[in-house]
């Protein structure tokens, strides 16, 4: 399975909502996203939320990709194709996966830029 092809098919969904980066001491129940490594609580949690949140650090100001495909398993560069075409941009990213898809987090002020390169590979943008 060739990761360029599944790009070109795909749909990029850009969320309306702006999502910070949080690490906190407890679980956040409508968090977007938790991770628990065992060493520290990351979530993933829409702005709007930060002031009912008590974080030990926050990073503020990003936007959701979402690529609205369902990536199977056996599909091998998918991500690694899209944070080169970004990396190239100089866009950081903030990369998570589900079962069937991924989402990249970019800052707000590398969104266009992240958007235009995503579409240059040949995903449709949609926009929330």
């Amino acid at each position: 399975m060739d990761p360029h092809a599944v790009l070109a098919e795909s749909v990029v969904e850009v969320a309306p909502d702006r999502y910070a980066v949080v690490t906190t001491d407890q679980r956040i129940g409508d968090a977007f996203a938790t991770v628990d490594d065992g060493r520290e609580l990351t979530h993933v949690v829409r702005e709007d939320r930060l002031a009912n949140v008590e974080t030990r650090r926050a990073e503020p100001g990003w936007v959701l990709l979402t690529f609205d495909a369902d990536l199977p398993f056996e599909l091998v560069g998918f991500l690694a194709v899209v944070a080169t075409a970004l990396a190239d941009e100089e866009v950081s990213i903030f990369a998570l996966s589900a079962y069937s898809t991924d989402h990249v987090l970019v800052k707000e002020a590398d969104a266009d830029r992240a958007v235009e390169t995503l579409s240059e590979l040949g995903c449709g943008i949609r926009r929330r």
